[in-house]
This record gives C-alpha cells, structure tokens and sequence, in this order.
C-alpha cells in the first residue's frame, strides 16, 4: 500500500485496546484460532510448511527468524481485535472525524494575482466526518493511493485553506510529494 494507507493502517492499530500477542506460541495460535483451526491456511499466510507451524503451537520451535517474526506480527495486527476497529472506524466516520498531520507539498490553482507555487507545508487539521467515511469507504473498496490522496487534500482543502467555505472559493490544491502523513481518530 501507499504512505497514506499505511498511516490508516497505524491509526487503526493505535485504537487496539489490548496488546497483540508478543510470544511466537500465542501468535501462532491466535493464527490457527481465526483460521478456524487450520494450520495450512496459517502456513500459506505465512510462507512457512504446515508442520512448522505445528511445531510453533505445540512450543519445540520458539524464536522465529526475523522475517517470520515480522510476517507473524503483521498478520496478527491484520485480524486483531476487529470489533474495537470497526467502532473506531465507525465513531470516526459519524462523529469525531479524523486528524491528519502532513508535510507535504501543497501547489494551488487560484484566481488571477495569487501565487500557485507550491511549497512545502506542514499541517496538522482535523477533518470532518465526512471525509473520515470517504476515506474508509475508498479503502475499503480497495481505491488506489492517489483515490485516498485526493479525498485527503480535497478535505485539507476545504477545512485548512478554504477555512470551511469562509474563503479562498476558487481555490484548487494540489497535495504532492509527501514527506510523511500521520492519522488519528
């Protein structure tokens, strides 16, 4: 995924309200468990043969290389706690919005006498409900970056540079060359 997909992805994951497993034995078997009991489908995740996953849950094996290590973490991250993320999401798609940090460079389209040249900004604006359920809903549907880069800057747009309709009517922004993007809700 893009840099904004993945700052979705830790915000998600920021919403946790338990830790994720931390042992290689409790990972693996929170694996098998949501797979509903099978260790081959767990191996196919993971790129690892069935019995070592077996060996995994029954404790001969207990210090994975790094790269297993992190696969076992990431998936983990990926099915954990669905329901808190789900409310999160839901909250922040009906009510509290979402806050966006990002220094990136913003370049304008405006009316005749403004500067259009764009420089680099950083910016730290909450966003409406509004966008955090366009912002959902095109990641869920599986939008590409640029879909999710657009929703963001058409929000930053409105909320930061056009302060909510009270200025700037005519104004385009362009949300380029993304240094780093952090998200929260």
């Amino acid at each position: 995924m893009g840099i904004l997909g993945d700052s979705l992805d830790k915000a998600e994951v920021n919403t946790f309200t338990r830790p994720i497993p931390r042992s290689a034995q409790a990972q693996m078997r929170f694996l098998v468990k949501h797979e509903k009991g099978s260790t081959r489908a767990v191996a196919r995740r993971l790129g690892v043969s069935q019995r070592t996953v077996e060996r995994y849950l029954k404790g001969q094996l207990k210090r994975p290389r790094r790269d297993l290590a992190a696969r076992m973490a990431t998936e983990v991250r990926r099915d954990w706690q669905p329901r808190v993320r789900e409310r999160a999401r839901k909250r922040a798609a009906s009510s509290t919005g979402i806050v966006i940090e990002t220094r990136a460079r913003f370049g304008f389209t405006a009316a005749p006498g403004s500067t259009d040249d764009g420089r680099i900004r950083l910016i730290t604006q909450s966003l409406p409900p509004v966008y955090a359920a366009r912002l959902f809903d095109a990641r869920t549907a599986g939008a590409a970056e640029q879909e999710l880069q657009r929703i963001a800057a058409e929000g930053l747009q409105e909320q930061y540079f056009k302060d909510g309709g009270r200025r700037a009517h005519d104004l385009l922004v362009e949300f380029t060359d993304i240094d780093y993007v952090e998200l929260e809700f």
